[in-house]
């Protein structure tokens, strides 16, 4: 995999996914849409760490700053 995910795309989808986690242990949001929320955390948290973002290149997007 090659890394599309530039540094400040990575911390907003890790804040996004402490937020959305957050919601949901403190119980704000619960039911299905709370379940939905740590989909979408659990996500955002993988795509972070690994630097790649699956969607992107369908919609051909690349955040990642080109390497001189």
């Amino acid at each position: 995999m090659k890394k599309n995910m530039g540094t400040a795309d990575r911390i907003i989808r890790l804040i996004l996914a402490a937020v959305f986690a957050l919601l949901y242990f403190t119980g704000t949001v619960t039911g299905t849409f709370g379940i939905v929320l740590m989909v979408f955390a659990a996500v955002f948290a993988l795509t972070s760490v690994v630097s790649f973002c699956p969607m992107y290149p369908l919609v051909g997007l690349n955040t990642c700053p080109v390497k001189k």
